[in-house]
């Protein structure tokens, strides 16, 4: 690996350890091996650095369970008809994934204050849109690209919302997948 790929490495490894509010950029430089100098080389400052590999760690491993989410509910199945259980395989992703998407939620706010950061995080949701893309095509191969998109854009903001209303009250009701049919078909005048 190089520098670049040993310092996101040594960040995972620093914020497990030390969690996102006390880790410093030695605690960075030292778990990756390398200088200080390194960590505003490659990546301008400690707070892009961290926002690179919370994103990168956390989004894979979601990314991972949202495309097993929607390939189990697909098998043999429509797209309507996997609607409510690739929900629920969504839900189970939340459940599942809880400190990662605490670490996701604290990186947010040092995300929302940069621009850089900004920029990075669009150039990663055109990535799980892309991966979203695939994994639709793939499951429902008569899914044109723009309709997947569609589909894809809609699973991930309504993810990302469900997400955020688990952490904020884990206790309340949440959407289930027999929500989500419910609320399309009455959309739909049905």
């Amino acid at each position: 690996m190089g520098n670049r790929e040993d310092l996101l490495a040594g960040a995972r490894k620093a914020l497990l350890e030390r969690g996102l509010a006390k880790v410093t950029a030695r605690d960075i430089a030292a778990a990756a091996g390398v200088s200080l100098a390194a960590i505003g080389y490659h990546f301008g400052s400690k707070d892009r650095l961290i926002s690179e590999a919370v994103t990168m760690s956390t989004g894979s491993q979601i990314g991972d369970g949202i495309d097993a989410a929607i390939r189990d509910a697909g098998e043999g199945h429509s797209l309507w008809e996997s609607l409510g259980p690739t929900w629920n395989g969504m839900f189970d992703v939340v459940q599942n994934y809880h400190e990662q998407l605490m670490l996701s939620l604290e990186n947010a706010t040092n995300i929302i204050r940069s621009p850089e950061s900004q920029a990075f995080m669009a150039d990663a949701v055109e990535g799980a849109y892309a991966g979203l893309i695939q994994t639709l095509r793939e499951v429902y191969p008569e899914l044109s690209a723009d309709r997947a998109r569609a589909v894809g854009k809609l699973y991930l903001a309504l993810f990302q919302g469900m997400a955020m209303h688990w952490l904020l009250a884990p206790a309340s009701d949440p959407l289930t997948g027999d929500d989500v049919e419910l609320a399309v078909k009455t959309l739909r005048g049905k």
